[in-house]
């Protein structure tokens, strides 16, 4: 009895071992756009997909033919969302500042999605990134399908169309 579950536990982690090897990168990535981290700089994100990944292998053997990147996904976006909640108050309530990162360290992408807040962080790396359909993504998020795709639409709106600077000053021209 003890051979054939040891056989069964070096199994299970031979198979987790392929799908961290094969998922971890694009989970990583993922991560890193939720949190709004540079990639060469980002503990929170990390943190998330070691939570994320840590859950998918306490329910490794439970998931019977369900894919586990979609699993892992989940819980990752679960758990964004749940600390966005505690952190912040609401998903929606926080918008950061505007301010470029710090010595220029950050991504481009990763900068333009610090303008966001969390909620729409979270729904735009779902839908764009990840490719989940609207339908899953309400869902998962306990929301209806019209304000994924309104939140969406916003998001996109203000990746594409960024906020304009303050207008400049016109110089005063003194009569003589």
């Amino acid at each position: 009895m003890r051979e054939r579950r040891a056989f069964q536990n070096a199994r299970r982690a031979r198979e987790f071992e392929a799908f961290v090897a094969g998922a971890a990168g694009r989970l990583l990535h993922a991560a890193t756009l939720l949190t709004a981290e540079p990639p060469n700089a980002n503990p929170r994100a990390r943190r998330l997909l070691t939570l994320a990944l840590a859950h998918t292998y306490a329910s490794w053997d439970r998931l019977r033919g369900e894919d586990p990147y979609d699993r892992a996904r989940q819980q990752l976006a679960v758990r964004f969302a749940r600390g966005a909640w505690h952190q912040y108050g609401a998903l929606g309530r926080f918008r950061p500042s505007l301010s470029p990162s710090p010595s220029g360290s950050g991504s481009g992408s990763v900068a333009v999605l610090a303008r966001l807040t969390p909620q729409e962080r979270l729904v735009l790396v779902l839908r764009m990134y990840e490719g989940v359909a609207e339908e899953q993504t309400a869902a998962l998020l306990g929301l209806p399908v019209e304000r994924v795709r309104a939140i969406c639409a916003r998001a996109m709106t203000a990746l594409l169309h960024p906020p304009r600077g303050p207008a400049p000053t016109m110089a005063k021209v003194v009569p003589s």
